[in-house]
């Protein structure tokens, strides 16, 4: 009976070490706002919950000292590449908010952010937030923990293998990142790109005209207004590239199984 409830609680302890990695590592649950006893009592709470919905008869336990420190890197490793795979949609936001506000003429007003320990300017920071808002709207913190409770059925305790399928899809969506940024700000680039060119010719024709002190004003004006106009559109693709990453988070799954 001992040799029974120990070998469980290992097991529920691996369980909880995937959770829990994955928790600090991915988006909504890894804030540093919510408390480290928070997110150790939920990844208890989701862990328990797993333990009792997975079938434990094909899982051999080993009471020595490897095979637990094995066992919990692989899970720990597990847990931070499902949690962090689901961030590059964020840092492309992020990253496309740094481009568009480097354009209107306001990169020099840093921000931090708190959520990432970084220092962005305020578009990035609108757009960042504004998807953590719509994750949360489609209901992407309930996919997050469906997608781990998915992991234990294709990818068993113990089970991980960092294979050179797993390398390629964690470089292909890492790389995703600039393509976001690029597709999230290219309106607005495209823009200011034209808008570059008039203040270049205006310069040539008037040189005694301050143009770029003259036009800082329309630019970040012209700028609010375009990204005023053109929310929903941003609104539709971070939702679209959202659910896109649901499915991308099954094929790294089934990728380490």
């Amino acid at each position: 009976m001992t040799n029974i409830l120990i070998s469980d609680f290992i097991i529920v302890l691996l369980i909880f070490l995937r959770i829990f990695s994955a928790i600090v590592a991915g988006p909504i649950y890894g804030h540093r706002a919510l408390p480290v006893l928070v997110k150790i009592f939920l990844s208890f709470i989701v862990a328990y919950i797993i333990f009792l919905t997975i079938n434990t008869s094909n899982i051999t336990v080993e009471l020595t000292f490897s095979f637990l420190i094995i066992n919990a890197v692989k899970e720990i490793l597990t847990g931070l590449v499902l949690g962090f795979m689901l961030n590059f949609v964020f840092y492309g936001v992020l990253y496309s908010g740094t481009l568009i506000g480097f354009d209107m003429g306001i990169a020099v007003a840093d921000m931090f952010n708190p959520a990432e320990g970084l220092a962005g300017n305020a578009i990035g920071e609108i757009l960042y937030f504004g998807s953590m808002l719509i994750f949360l709207f489609i209901n992407g913190h309930y996919y997050v923990i469906e997608g781990l409770a998915y992991s234990f059925v294709s990818v068993p305790i113990g089970a991980f293998t960092l294979n050179s399928g797993v390398m390629d899809l964690i470089i292909k969506y890492s790389a995703s990142v600039f393509i976001i940024a690029v597709k999230i700000a290219s309106p607005i680039m495209v823009s200011f790109f034209l808008i570059h060119i008039a203040e270049g010719i205006i310069a040539r024709i008037i040189p005694q005209m301050q143009v770029f002190f003259v036009t800082q004003p329309l630019k970040i004006g012209l700028g609010f207004l375009m990204l005023a106009g053109i929310a929903p559109v941003y609104i539709y693709i971070i939702k679209d590239l959202l659910k896109n990453y649901e499915q991308q988070l099954f094929e790294i799954i089934k990728a380490m199984g």
